[in-house]
């Protein structure tokens, strides 16, 4: 089993940097989509923005297994893509009514910060105002658990409790949340749901400890936790493409608890490009 990084305060600091980039990203995001406007725009936008504030994109060319380099400035999924949208992916505008979820990852003097968060943009329907809804409370009630000395599981049984119990909606399966810090994705990966079986999620019952940094990122559809990929392809939809949306914050385990370093992502609105 791999060993989990944990960070000393001096890096916790410089991750609440990078972190709180991320946030600026975001706000920034806030005031900036609207109806009429293009995933290559988006981009670009991203992209400038980050040259602003003197960080890089922690997306671009980053490469997996089985997939081409990563082709954009950040993750950029509307109403079925899941996760890991880019801006090549589709030259339409965007439109009122769509959910548009927005994945900004930062890198900043080495460290990286990884958030992604969920708009409507202009208006939007009762059922995807629920499912937005279950998507930040699922996150809330999902880092509320994260308590030193308790098992990972403790955040999937949250999360799995609001999205999939109270609003009857459907997290997707195989996809969860990471360690991150100075490489974007390291041990542990932190399910969305509670495991059917020990080799689903081996990790499962390691502890929260503190000094450990994780990235954890509900991803709700309306319709399946299954998901569609075509191969060789980044964008990821739900199988039965309906809805979906994507919550993700930075958090560090701290001595007492949870400390959420992209504080003031929960302050975004709901509905923008009014």
């Amino acid at each position: 089993m791999k060993t989990i990084p944990l960070i000393n305060k001096n890096d916790a600091k410089a991750a609440k940097i990078s972190a709180q980039f991320v946030l600026e990203v975001h706000k920034a995001l806030t005031d900036f989509l609207r109806a009429g406007v293009t995933l290559p725009e988006i981009d670009s936008f991203v992209g400038e923005k980050l040259r602003s504030l003197k960080c890089k994109s922690a997306f671009y060319k980053y490469r997996i297994p089985g997939q081409p380099p990563f082709p954009s400035q950040s993750c950029l999924s509307i109403n079925d893509c899941i996760v890991h949208g880019t801006h090549t992916m589709s030259q339409r505008a965007i439109e009122p009514g769509d959910l548009v979820s927005i994945d900004i990852g930062v890198t900043h003097q080495g460290w990286i910060g990884d958030a992604a968060w969920t708009w409507a943009i202009e208006e939007t329907s009762e059922e995807n105002m629920k499912l937005m809804e279950a998507g930040r409370e699922s996150l809330s009630a999902g880092v509320a658990a994260m308590q030193p000395n308790r098992p990972l599981m403790d955040f999937a049984k949250a999360v799995q409790n609001v999205a999939e119990k109270e609003y009857g909606f459907h997290l997707i399966r195989g996809l969860g949340g990471h360690g991150y810090g100075k490489s974007l994705h390291t041990p542990p990966f932190i399910s969305n749901v509670v495991p059917a079986h020990p080799s689903e999620w081996p990790d499962a019952w390691r502890t929260f400890e503190e000094g450990m940094l994780v990235a954890v990122e509900p991803m709700l559809a309306v319709g399946t936790g299954q998901i569609e990929n075509a191969r060789g392809s980044w964008p990821i939809f739900s199988a039965d493409h309906s809805m979906s949306v994507h919550y993700e914050a930075d958090i560090l385990i701290g001595a007492d608890g949870p400390i959420d370093l992209t504080e003031g992502l929960h302050d975004l609105p709901y509905i923008i490009g009014n």
